[in-house]
């Protein structure tokens, strides 16, 4: 069973709405991948830096280097998507659901983001929404981790655990 491809389209344009984003691509002049070799040096060391952070807990440091990084590639769905779990972590939800909403729109199969964004969907009391996302990732990838993690914080919702 595929997922139809209206409902990628619609959660393409909520996201782009959300986030503000342009649907025409932006490209630098005279650069293929619309950033320069410094630029592009910046964004993987602000990529990089903010992936260190996420891993030592540090979200407001993650969220500056990924903030700079998203600005350099605005293209980058994996980029918005750890913007949107930092963002998660300081408690700016609105924040993370704009940054996933403008990821799922870059990339509408982006696991992670279907993941974090259902988790963020329990965080506000939204169980219906967040087995929506876990509908849409058994569809892209079966009983992947990021179904199997969505589908775990959905029951221990459920059963009234905290999140």
């Amino acid at each position: 069973m595929t997922i139809p491809i209206r409902m990628f389209a619609a959660i393409a344009l909520l996201g782009m709405a959300l986030a503000g984003l342009d649907a025409a691509p932006a490209m630098a002049a005279g650069s293929s991948t619309g950033t320069s070799n410094t630029e592009a040096q910046a964004d993987s060391q602000d990529l990089k830096r903010g992936k260190q952070a996420i891993e030592s807990g540090a979200w407001e440091r993650a969220a500056r280097h990924l903030e700079r990084a998203a600005a350099s590639d605005p293209r980058n769905a994996d980029v918005f998507n750890l913007l949107a779990y930092s963002y998660r972590h300081l408690g700016r939800l609105d924040d993370a659901f704009t940054y996933y909403g403008r990821a799922l729109a870059l990339d509408p199969g982006h696991r992670g983001a279907h993941e974090y964004i259902g988790e963020a969907y329990l965080l506000v009391g939204d169980p219906a929404m967040a087995e929506e996302h876990l509908s849409i990732l058994k569809e892209v990838c079966g009983d992947c981790e990021e179904a199997d993690e969505l589908a775990e914080a959905i029951d221990r919702f459920r059963a009234g655990e905290a999140q």
